[in-house]
């Protein structure tokens, strides 16, 4: 009970000091492939690019990732070497993939608990954004879906043309931070994956993590996570209690 107790006064800390929550949107907003594989997405990619390219780097061919293939792919056309890779291949692929996180997010639901936390982070006066490795399109019609859409200042979703920007990159962190006049230490983003801690640290904000795996809750606490949490709940009550006067 003493460590449970402990880990609550930690998040109520951190989100006393908080002046905006920085969600990542795959994970804290909703288990959008609920464990589903994006391999097939992957090879499609693959062939389209071989179309174009020819051969792929092997580290491409491994992939299984539908957002670590584009990735990989931009590393591959920025080799001095493949100056001659065209950009049409690179816009071919993240079509596809944001064709993909369309049809997805028509039958995604949101975490549990969703709506309950962000009207208590809303209350204590608290700013919202989202920064994801996902299109903006499909997050946008996600929220619609939901009614969620006027709870968020700023969402910042992957750019198409420049997708180094994606997570672990810290771009897109500092342009949300920046679009909501903050600074960083002022801002907490709240992520399920190593990338999002990645991303966090090196733009300077604080670190909620959010997974079910504890080796995963054990390497982002290594890695300099303020804190981890398991589920929504222990959130919602933080937030709580920071609304109750003293």
């Amino acid at each position: 009970m003493h460590d449970a107790s402990d880990s609550q006064a930690k998040l109520t800390r951190l989100l006393g000091n908080a002046h905006a929550v920085l969600f990542d949107f795959d994970g804290p907003i909703t288990d959008l492939f609920r464990g589903m594989t994006t391999a097939p997405v992957a090879d499609e990619i693959k062939k389209t690019v071989r179309l174009h390219w020819g051969k792929l780097d092997q580290d491409v061919e491994d992939c299984e990732d539908s957002h670590g293939i584009l990735l990989r792919l931009r590393d591959m056309a920025d080799r001095p070497t493949e100056a001659h890779r065209s950009r049409y291949a690179l816009d071919l692929a993240e079509a596809r993939v944001t064709r993909h996180e369309y049809d997805i997010v028509r039958s995604a639901r949101p975490v549990p608990h969703l709506d309950a936390v962000l009207d208590a982070l809303l209350g204590l006066g608290l700013r919202l954004a989202i920064v994801s490795n996902n299109a903006e399109g499909p997050i946008r019609e996600f929220l619609n879906a939901y009614d969620l859409q006027s709870g968020f200042d700023v969402i910042v979703g992957r750019d198409p043309k420049e997708l180094h920007h994606m997570k672990p990159s810290p771009e897109s962190v500092e342009r949300a931070v920046r679009q909501l006049g903050l600074s960083p230490a002022g801002c907490v983003l709240f992520g399920d994956q190593l990338t999002d801690l990645a991303a966090a640290v090196a733009a300077g904000t604080r670190f909620l993590g959010f997974t079910g795996s504890p080796a995963r809750s054990a390497e982002m606490t290594h890695r300099g996570a303020d804190h981890v949490v398991s589920s929504l709940v222990p959130l919602l009550s933080a937030a709580k209690k920071l609304s109750q006067p003293e």
